[in-house]
């Protein structure tokens, strides 16, 4: 089974052009899948229908008290795994046939009222901090565009369209879109690539940066660097959003990925289109863009204002 699993991991690295993030996901959950089958089915062969040994595994996961999400997960990674082993011919039928599943937990998004969100990107332009214009650009940027956390890490100073107001972005699988970015966002980076510029910081003799940064370029190479000169990377974007939520003494737990709600939640509720937000958003299914046709209080207040006849 090991060998297997092996395979099929490479399988979506070749393949499937998986992001290393869904990669690592997956052969995390194989990994806890497989240490149970060493412990309970050491003998287990592909022959036997494993329908039962699935079932033994999934009410193992249920005794843990995990998150209903996480075991969603597990069963999808398992599905797709199977699924793998029927192409190759290893196995001639699903085992997931018939098995009552979990239903998916149906959770509002946390986002950030406009109000809140206005204050919050607020607070590093008004701060005299030493990283103040990277952390508004990258804040402004999140927000601006709703972009995943990786899709910013990941950007080059070339992917944005200063003229153009747009950014070209890499999503799930390689995925590239285009989004537009508000003016208040392209002010933000002109203001920090131009800081860059002046400061000398993209000159920084770091091993491993971009050739265009080595020579002064702030037009290429990574758009948020690090103090080291390097790029950015996830954590250190999530520490940053930390740092301005902690001071804008926001009681919610905020995420980068706060903002790709309150991006979502803020367009629909001025009355863009949920087709246009799923291409922005980059969502492969409506269906996955669906959980933002929520309506706040506020914006329930407003429309009945507005449409009753006696309000």
């Amino acid at each position: 089974m090991e060998q297997f699993i092996q395979r099929f991991l490479l399988y979506l690295r070749a393949e499937r052009n998986s992001s290393p993030h869904t990669i690592r996901a997956y052969q995390h959950d194989l990994r806890e899948f497989l240490a149970f089958l060493q412990e309970k089915y050491p003998r287990l062969s592909l022959e036997r229908n494993h329908r039962l040994v699935i079932r033994d595994y999934l009410s193992s996961l249920h005794e843990k008290d995990i998150q209903r999400a996480t075991i969603l997960r597990a069963i999808a990674v398992l599905r797709a795994f199977y699924k793998f082993l029927i192409q190759e011919d290893i196995i001639q039928k699903t085992p997931f046939v018939g098995l009552p599943m979990p239903k998916r937990e149906k959770r509002l998004p946390k986002f950030l009222p406009e109000d809140d969100m206005k204050a919050l990107l607020e607070l590093p332009a008004q701060s005299r901090h030493k990283w103040a214009k990277r952390d508004t650009a990258l804040l402004e940027l999140l927000y601006s565009s709703g972009l995943r956390i990786h899709e910013l890490c990941q950007l080059n100073a070339q992917d944005i369209d200063l003229w153009g107001n747009m950014v070209r972005v890499f999503g799930k699988g390689g995925k590239e879109r285009m989004v537009p970015v508000g003016e208040t966002a392209l002010k933000s980076i002109h203001a920090y690539l131009d800081q860059r510029r002046h400061s000398g910081e993209s000159r920084n003799p770091v091993h491993g940066l971009d050739p265009g940064l080595r020579r002064g370029d702030v037009n290429k190479g990574p758009l948020f660097l690090n103090p080291a000169g390097g790029r950015l990377s996830e954590r250190g974007a999530r520490l940053v959003v930390a740092r301005w939520v902690r001071q804008a003494a926001i009681c919610q737990n905020i995420s980068p990925h706060s903002f790709r709600h309150s991006f979502a939640t803020h367009l629909l509720n001025r009355g863009c289109d949920l087709r246009s937000v799923q291409e922005m958003l980059g969502h492969k299914n409506l269906v996955t863009t669906q959980i933002y046709t929520h309506v706040t209080p506020e914006h329930l207040r407003q429309i009945y204002q507005k449409a009753h006849p006696r309000a």
